[in-house]
């Protein structure tokens, strides 16, 4: 992966006429062709940087007015994607420099990865933003179909209704030499609205890891690395339309400040000689909590066998 500097990128200005007028070689390039919307879901995202205990708190008290998602069970579920970008890597630019329109094409996986194999089910995805608003599109073939379309870069076998996404995702991969760059994985819960507020869906992840190497979601023991403080959780507030009055005034009660983070970005300033964009977490500024009192050491108390 190559990091040109910011001078090199722009032009003079934030880069974008530059990497929409050219390909990798300089060379004219046209407009990516986009998909019609059919799979489309639009959604504003607020999200916030909160002590995992205080999450927690967080968590019980929306319980009182959400449901929690009948996916979701008691402790949450695994979250791992796996993201594709050309050699620049021009959509980690797009993000940082604030384009209106900016896009990723990830595969998903939901659950552990310890039972991968081929003929598990993965979302290929394309999210993209327009202005403020979230757009994702996707299709849910197996992990080996997958694989093939986006890695080996070969048509499969697809839906009538799938093949405008199918032909978007090989356009891109070929034309823009999209390659894997990043993993990155989680342990989320999610709460959904009732009644009025059925658009309304709050997720909490923690323990945010990724890795720069290993792809395959099947590797049985990859070197991941915490990319948000262990400590803290991820909490993002996702409305088609309007964020209810009952949610902005939990988050004024409890002093939550709204953060940009992207749990693309993350990996990629943590492991490439990247910039450090206005997404990137520091880790000075969340601290681990100082304990408030130790446990006293019984030393008549006899130790258990294997203790670590």
């Amino acid at each position: 992966m190559v990091f040109p500097s910011r001078t090199a990128t722009a032009g003079g200005g934030r880069g974008e006429a530059v990497r929409a007028a050219s390909g990798s070689d300089g060379t004219a390039e046209e407009p990516l062709h986009v998909a019609s919307r059919l799979h489309a879901v639009n959604r504003f995202e607020l999200k916030y940087l909160v002590p995992v205990e205080e999450a927690a708190e967080i968590r019980d008290e929306l319980a009182g007015r959400m449901d929690q998602d009948l996916h979701s069970p008691v402790g949450g579920y695994g979250v791992w994607s796996l993201y594709y970008d050309t050699p620049q890597p021009r959509f980690y630019w797009e993000k940082i420099e604030g384009l209106k329109f900016c896009r990723k094409l990830r595969l998903r996986h939901y659950g552990d990865l310890d039972a991968v194999t081929d003929e598990s089910p993965v979302c290929v995805e394309i999210k993209q933003r327009v202005n403020r608003v979230t757009q994702k599109r996707r299709i849910t073939p197996p992990y080996g179909v997958a694989r093939q379309l986006c890695d080996e870069r070969q048509m499969v076998d697809h839906s009538p209704r799938d093949s405008a996404f199918v032909q978007e995702v090989l356009e891109l991969v070929v034309r823009l030499n999209l390659q894997p760059t990043a993993i990155t994985g989680y342990q989320r819960e999610d709460l959904v609205g009732r009644d009025a507020d059925t658009g309304l869906r709050v997720t909490f992840d923690r323990r945010i890891q990724g890795r720069d190497r290993d792809f395959h979601f099947g590797i049985a023991t990859p070197e991941n690395r915490f990319t948000i403080p262990p400590h803290m959780s991820l909490m993002e507030i996702k409305v088609n339309e309007r964020t209810p009055h009952w949610i902005t005034d939990l988050a004024a009660r409890r002093n939550l400040n709204l953060v940009r983070i992207s749990k693309y970005v993350q990996p990629v300033e943590a492991f490439w000689p990247a910039p450090r964009s206005v997404f990137h977490v520091n880790e000075a500024d969340y601290p681990p909590p100082t304990p408030t009192h130790e446990r006293p050491v019984r030393h008549d108390a006899p130790s258990k066998a294997g203790a670590q």
